[in-house]
Formats: structure tokens, C-alpha cells, sequence
């Protein structure tokens, strides 16, 4: 008897219905870190479980489940690239990331730990949240060589410095904590979408170390284009992160969230932006802020997922060749 070779393509659907079987990042095969096949995957889907950096609604600790069960509908090609990611590259789902939902120093060294295998083994993490303070660990993780640029998309800058009388570690200061760390090159990172009212001094803070904060409003004078070609004229070809909060989108939209504010991008909006990210540097991504409390029917995950098959395609033109 033979062992037949190992398939990373997904389960078809014309042979076990999307609503069967057990749920996996788009159907993909579950290949976990102790895997004798970990070796042969060039992207891994990995969900970080975890929410206890939430200052508002919890609940994104549930969003990497309910992004799976949604995902099982994602089909194979890109509908207007064209790009067939499975067949691109070696994808799978590796699983989730160890986290300790009761102390958050220990997850965050849990997290990059994590990462840093990943990395040490060639894979290219595309993430599924959380919060955004596992953005944090991810980027520890990655950035070990030299600081990243970064693409945010988000309501919020997540750069204040602390909370709750000195703490330091929430969704709301990740970006901050990095860029002290040296993981990332704030003269190299762009945040779009950001709105809502305001306290604080994280835009100040931000603007003077050089980001680049586009409001919603200077995101609709300017016009979509515009902004996304000036991100890509801000990250360069270095290595650069992308980051997407599902609050970026509007909240008609994408009601299952921590913290929304109205008047974001719509769906499609949020699509055309990222699809212009194609050719950059990327060597990572998230999607985070998942909260299925507030949406148990599984709209904004299924944004959520529509959006992770967008970045797919583009962590595919980077990722080594299977």
C-alpha cells in the first residue's frame, strides 16, 4: 500500500457540501506546527483567539471560529485578477495560536514565540483575530531583521500610550508599542479610514514620529485612488505588513465589532483598496476585530473572510513558490 501524495488544494464542494464536514480557513487542510507536512506550506491561515487588550465590547476571541465556519463559501479564483491562490501556492490552515485568555504578558510572549517559528520555518502568516493588540506579538515575531512598513486599515490609530491608569497593552496602544520596539518604521506606515470622536493625543503622537493618518474625510475628497497610490509610495518595496480592522468598514456593513463608528468604507470600497496593494513587499497580514456576539448571523465575518481571500491572493505573490 502507498500513501497517496498530500493535497493542499481545499475540500471541493462537489464532492462534501460547504455546510459539511469540519470547518477550516476555506476549506483548506489542517496542517498544525508538529505536522510532518508543516515543511512543504508557503502561507498559513492562523487564528489568534484571544481579546483580553479589549477596553469596549469583547467578544473577538470567538471571531477566528465563526471566520472559519463562514469561509467554507470562498471559492477558488479571484474574480477580477484572476489569481488562484491554491494553486499559487501551498496554503493551509495551521491552527490556532497558543494564548493564555487570563494574562496578557504570557500571551503576548506565547504569540511571538508563535510567529517567530513561523518565520524560522518560511511561512507566511496571514492572521485572523483577536483584537488588534495581537498585531503587537505578530510583529515581534516577524519584524526580527529590521522595522516593517505598515498599511492600517482602521476607525482608530490604536496609538495611544496607555490605559486605565498606566497600562500599556490594549487594542487601542499597539502601534504605539511597536514603533518604540523598532518593529515598525512609522516613516513607513500609512492608517486610512481613521474617524470618530476623539480623545487623547494618539493622531499628535502619530503625526510627529511621520505616519501618515488619512482620515475618512481626506480618504473621500482625495478619492480612493489617490490614497492607495500614495500608501504604496509611503511602504516603498521594503518589507511591509498589512494590517485591516473590520471597524474600518461602516458598521451597516460590518455591525459585529468592538468598537464601531459610523461613516466607514463599504464593502466594496474596502475591496478596491486592497486589490491595489498588488506587487507590494508583503510579508504578513490580519484581519481583527471579529466580534460574533454582535452579529451571530455571520455577516461581518463573511466580510471579514471576503477580505482574508483578498489578501491571499496578494501574500501569494510574494510566498516561495510550492
Amino acid at each position: 500500500m502507498t500513501d497517496a501524495p498530500f493535497s493542499f488544494q481545499p475540500v471541493s464542494a462537489m464532492e462534501v457540501p460547504r455546510f459539511a464536514g469540519v470547518p477550516t480557513f476555506m476549506r483548506l487542510p489542517f496542517v498544525p506546527l508538529e505536522s510532518p507536512h508543516i515543511a512543504q506550506v508557503d502561507i498559513g491561515l492562523v487564528g489568534v483567539p484571544w481579546d483580553t487588550g479589549t477596553t469596549n465590547r469583547p467578544g473577538a476571541r470567538h471571531g477566528p471560529r465563526q471566520l472559519r465556519d463562514l469561509s467554507t463559501m470562498i471559492r477558488a479564483r479571484h474574480p477580477v485578477s484572476g489569481v488562484e491562490p491554491f494553486m499559487a501556492r501551498n496554503c493551509a490552515d495551521l491552527g490556532d495560536c497558543p494564548v493564555n485568555p487570563a494574562d496578557t504578558m504570557d500571551t503576548l510572549d506565547r504569540v511571538s514565540t508563535y510567529f517567530k517559528s513561523l518565520k524560522a520555518a518560511g511561512i507566511t502568516p496571514l492572521v485572523a483575530g483577536g483584537d488588534h493588540l495581537i498585531t503587537l506579538p505578530v510583529l515581534r515575531g516577524l519584524a526580527q531583521n529590521a522595522p516593517l512598513g505598515l498599511v492600517h486599515f482602521d476607525a482608530h490609530t490604536d496609538l495611544f500610550d496607555s490605559y486605565f491608569s498606566g497600562c500599556k497593552f490594549t487594542h487601542g496602544t499597539p502601534f504605539r508599542r511597536a514603533i518604540e520596539e523598532g518593529l515598525l518604521d512609522p516613516k513607513r506606515m500609512i492608517q486610512i479610514g481613521i474617524r470618530g470622536t476623539r480623545g487623547g493625543d494618539d493622531v499628535e503622537w502619530g503625526l510627529e514620529q511621520g505616519i501618515r493618518i488619512v482620515t475618512i474625510e481626506e480618504l473621500y475628497d482625495l478619492g480612493l485612488d489617490a490614497v492607495m497610490e500614495e500608501a504604496r509610495t509611503v511602504v516603498g518595496d521594503q518589507p511591509t505588513y498589512l494590517s485591516f480592522d473590520i471597524d474600518s468598514i461602516d458598521p451597516s456593513f460590518a455591525p459585529g465589532t468592538g468598537t464601531p463608528e459610523i461613516g466607514g468604507f463599504t464593502t466594496f470600497e474596502a475591496q478596491k483598496m486592497v486589490r491595489q496593494l498588488s506587487g507590494l513587499n508583503l510579508v504578513g497580514a490580519d484581519l481583527v476585530e471579529v466580534s460574533p456576539p454582535f452579529d451571530p448571523s455571520g455577516g461581518t465575518a463573511w466580510v471579514g473572510v471576503s477580505l482574508m481571500f483578498e489578501i491571499l491572493c496578494l501574500l501569494c505573490e510574494n510566498a516561495s513558490d510550492p
